[in-house]
């Protein structure tokens, strides 16, 4: 009996603190907003989750644009205001929209984060998000702009050609996400650690980057931090890899203590050597953090690109010819042997703009968040200093007013001068353009060279359902049966 009545208090309790809560939540947040006047028109959606349901399933139904889709016909085509991820949050839509958030940054706007990412990333804590992406915009441009990048073309060569020996050749059939992953994973660690094959062990490399997904996946979901919720398994997916960076960041020092490496040897070294304006150096936890998010950007997002290439040229077969085509040409003035080069690189315009095309379907990246540091006016309506915006990729990409039947697959939307002004978002745009833009561009061109040159395919689900988590992926990782060329 005594345990029934303690049971039934702690019930009591429990059911107490969730009202109370849910209460203070419903003041803080209608307050907040009943403050301010002439706010963005939209709704909150329900009390703690607001709108990140509907947000979140319907990526996962394959349609995210719908999200943004039905909330301009309502409300406005230039701003709305929701409730995502824990935040009071305006969508800023179209090109103009775009424009402003990559053009105020630091002054009206800055980087933010969800807030799963201080759970998942511990170091995130010590600095705030303006702090953490000025360090990384000022470490990695050394690294990855073009000039920088040449060297690596040839690195990048050989990586695939072992990719496919090992992955593709003598296979009826493949699975082609979790094999992308494997590849850009490969390419990240050779170029950012200098790492040529963690483990030496092919399956160890494909369970250490399915941790990825996890970790991705975590990062957009609700911020609940129970057993089995996306952000728990996020957690503990970054505490496994975390390990696996720690020992890799931990012999990094020791070999520059011994001069066995240079400081500009990789990324990885650089930081270890580098200091801030205080003269400190990062912690080990700290570098190994920003390597795990420098994996992150370098593979994940172009797995998911390379997926959708190879789902549309086996569905556009003139569009895989001309692309053949071109790859045939450049292979031609080739030694037997000899690795792509970067202006080799630069001949493939083609393959690019059909690269380009496929990511503006199926953007990899589908949207990112701002803060407001003040308040500002924008459109005629209010938005005030702490509100968290959001723009989308597919508020351009897939709208008629930017891209003509935009349904359509046209590799020529690219040619001269390309789409309007901060229409094309895949890598974010004007001073917060993503520093990875040329990095990805490699290795896709490489992919699709070494790809094409070996193989037509054909899907083995011919209607595989597409899903959106929280980066696009056909449903089955897009299953295909190879037709090696017999030349």
């Amino acid at each position: 009996m005594q345990g029934d009545m303690e049971l039934l208090f702690i019930s009591a309790l429990l059911l107490l603190i969730l009202f109370v809560s849910f209460f203070l939540h419903l003041v803080f947040l209608y307050g907040s907003t009943a403050a301010h006047h002439n706010l963005p028109p939209g709704k909150l959606g329900f009390p703690i989750v607001g709108e990140t349901l509907e947000f979140l399933s319907m990526g996962c139904r394959g349609t995210p644009e719908k999200f943004i889709e039905e909330r301009t016909a309502k409300y406005s085509t230039e701003v709305f205001k929701t409730y995502l991820l824990g935040e009071t949050t305006a969508v800023l839509c179209g090109a103009a929209g775009n424009k402003f958030l990559f053009s105020n940054g630091n002054k009206l706007v800055t980087s933010w984060w969800p807030r799963n990412v201080e759970k998942i990333f511990p170091t995130s804590l010590q600095t705030s998000t303006k702090e953490e992406s000025m360090k990384m915009r000022k470490l990695l441009p050394g690294f990855l702009k073009p000039e920088a990048l040449q060297k690596y073309v040839g690195v990048m060569d050989s990586i695939a050609k072992k990719h496919f020996e090992d992955g593709w050749d003598l296979k009826s059939e493949v699975v082609v996400f979790p094999l992308a992953k494997r590849y850009t994973f490969m390419v990240a660690c050779r170029l950012f650690m200098s790492i040529e094959d963690p483990n030496h062990d092919p399956n160890h490399v494909a369970k250490f980057a399915d941790h990825f997904h996890d970790l991705v996946a975590g990062v957009i979901s609700l911020p609940i931090n129970l057993p089995g919720t996306p952000l728990n398994k996020a957690i503990k997916a970054a505490e496994t890899i975390r390990k696996e960076l720690l020992a890799i960041v931990k012999q990094r020092k020791i070999d520059l203590a011994e001069n066995k490496v240079s400081s500009m040897h990789d990324i990885l070294s650089h930081m270890l050597t580098t200091t801030d304006e205080n003269g400190k150096y990062m912690t080990e936890l700290d570098v190994a953090d920003k390597i795990l998010g420098l994996l992150i950007g370098g593979h994940d997002t172009a797995s998911a690109a390379i997926t959708f290439i190879v789902k549309y040229l086996t569905e556009l077969p003139h569009v895989y010819n001309q692309v053949l085509k071109e790859q045939i040409e450049i292979a031609t003035g080739k030694k037997r042997g000899e690795l792509l080069r970067w202006d080799d690189l630069q001949k493939m315009k083609y393959s690019w703009n059909v690269a380009s095309e496929v990511m503006r379907l199926a953007p990899p990246l589908q949207g990112n968040f701002r803060e407001a540091i003040v308040d500002f006016q924008y459109a005629g309506f209010s938005i005030p200093n702490g509100w968290k915006l959001y723009w989308s990729a597919n508020s351009t990409h897939k709208n008629s007013e930017y891209f003509p039947d935009p349904e359509k697959f046209d590799p020529s939307r690219f040619e001269g001068n390309g789409p309007m002004p901060y229409s094309y978002v895949p890598f974010g745009g004007g001073p917060r353009m993503c520093p990875g833009k040329e990095y990805a561009r490699l290795e896709i061109l490489v992919f699709m060279h070494n790809l094409v040159r070996r193989f037509k395919w054909e899907k083995v689900l011919p209607k595989e359902n597409i899903i959106v988590d929280p980066m696009p992926m056909p449903a089955k990782g897009l299953p295909i049966r190879l037709h090696p060329h017999h030349n």
